[in-house]
């Protein structure tokens, strides 16, 4: 469901992601792990099509990134790391508006509506102007606009940042529970959350993809925790 080929991008003399390549298929959860810094939000603006690479490309559900990027769009769920929102706007109208963007009509409006605002818990605050909401909400009713139009990848950046221990549960199992039917990428520092909900592990370092395994898989290989492998891995460069 996504194929990255070859995939660069700089910002000046500065190589935010550098010639990185893999692939991943329906029902993997991957995390996307590296030091501040090190290219991850790049590369996934890229594939989110936020951003065009200066080389290489990538396909998302068959269509390609830099000659189909509504396609592409129009295929994904995607929560930056700063989801933009309208503080003017009440939770329910900004995801009517999403539905306006994603040309969601009635009766499927209904649907997809009822649906997010139940898996992201966020009923409580539906008629609340989202100025006045927390911060772990504000995160809420931006995962709930990723997966209003139901989409086969999700493109999730640091999706538990700013919510409580019992938020962070709650989405967690969301995740695992859409894992199944859906090809899903996770930016985190939480390696205990990698652990909870991620099949597979990619870390990266200065734009460079170093490791691409599991979490399992990583534990035995060097015999040590995950936060220590991820030190050991990272601390090199």
């Amino acid at each position: 469901m996504i194929e990255v080929n070859k995939l660069s991008r700089s910002f000046g003399p500065i190589v935010a992601v550098d010639n990185i390549s893999f692939s991943m298929t329906k029902g993997e959860v991957l995390g996307f792990l590296g030091p501040n810094g090190a290219g991850k939000t790049t590369a996934m603006r890229m594939l989110a099509c936020f951003l065009r690479p200066d080389s290489g490309t990538a396909k998302v559900c068959g269509y390609d990134i830099l000659e189909e990027a509504l396609q592409v769009r129009q295929n994904i769920g995607y929560l930056a790391e700063n989801a933009p929102s309208y503080d003017e706007m009440t939770v329910g109208s900004f995801l009517n508006f999403i539905c306006d963007c994603r040309q969601i009509n009635n009766p499927e409006r209904e649907k997809a509506l009822d649906k997010a605002v139940k898996m992201c818990s966020i009923e409580s605050v539906y008629h609340q102007s989202i100025e006045t909401l927390s911060n772990g909400y504000r995160r809420r009713v931006g995962l709930a606009q990723a997966l209003i139009h139901d989409p086969p990848v999700l493109i999730l950046d640091e999706p538990t940042d700013g919510l409580d221990p019992n938020q962070k549960y709650e989405i967690r199992q969301l995740i695992k529970n859409m894992s199944k039917e859906k090809c899903i990428i996770i930016s985190t520092h939480i390696l205990e959350e990698v652990e909870v909900v991620c099949s597979r592990i990619i870390i990266i370092t200065n734009g460079k993809l170093l490791v691409d395994s599991t979490p399992k898989g990583l534990k035995e290989e060097h015999s040590a925790s995950l936060d220590e492998v991820f030190r050991k891995i990272t601390c090199k460069r």
